[in-house]
């Protein structure tokens, strides 16, 4: 499938629901293939996947998922945004121990969390963290730059996915067209933070 690339961008957003067609080996190769073209910080290529087909495999890591899915929900739930560096801790552990009322809804009508083992295809992006040259790895804050050699392979992944006609890995039961983004005048600005609006 050829895709036009500004529409692309456009248009790739978070998918949680699939149909159940397999998606072979060979298109998740093609997917890994485009990918690893992504660019990398020194050319190091800080990436690792793992393609998890074993069932059981698969449910460990819904449940590990599972867990910080819900006590994400109920930060939500309190106005909170999840673990962000400037978020209160004490609000966040307070709304955390809500997490278990979240569970129990999940079980009672389970979503893409709960059903992510059922995903046709999981893959499972690392980072070698002798590869990543965290140059702000000793600041008194919140770590960015790391993961900066790794977000770019994910976005292709994400992208090759599109080509195949996927959502990260699966077909998708609704393909999203027209995503709801804040206007580039809303986060870039001229000289300085929160500035003049840049709006040529």
């Amino acid at each position: 499938m050829d895709l036009d690339l500004v529409d692309t961008l456009r248009s790739t957003g978070a998918v949680r629901a699939f149909r159940p067609d397999p998606v072979s080996d060979e298109v998740v190769a093609r997917v890994l293939d485009a990918a690893r073209f992504a660019p990398s910080g020194g050319n190091r290529q800080g990436w690792r996947v793992i393609v998890v087909k074993n069932t059981a495999t698969r449910r460990t890591l819904r449940d590990l998922y599972l867990r910080g899915w819900y006590e994400y929900l109920a930060m939500v739930a309190a106005g909170l945004v999840p673990w962000a560096p400037v978020t209160d801790r004490d609000a966040e552990a307070a709304a955390r121990a809500e997490a278990p009322t979240f569970a129990a809804a999940g079980a009672a009508g389970p979503g893409f969390a709960e059903t992510l083992d059922s995903a046709p295809v999981l893959l499972l992006v690392l980072a070698d963290l002798s590869a990543l040259a965290a140059v702000d790895r000793d600041l008194p804050r919140y770590t960015f730059a790391g993961g900066a050699s790794i977000y770019p392979f994910v976005w292709s992944l994400l992208l090759a996915a599109r080509t195949e006609g996927l959502a990260v890995l699966g077909r998708p039961e609704h393909v999203p067209r027209r995503l709801a983004r804040a206007p580039v005048a809303e986060f870039t600005w001229v000289d300085r933070y929160e500035g003049e609006p840049f709006a040529p």
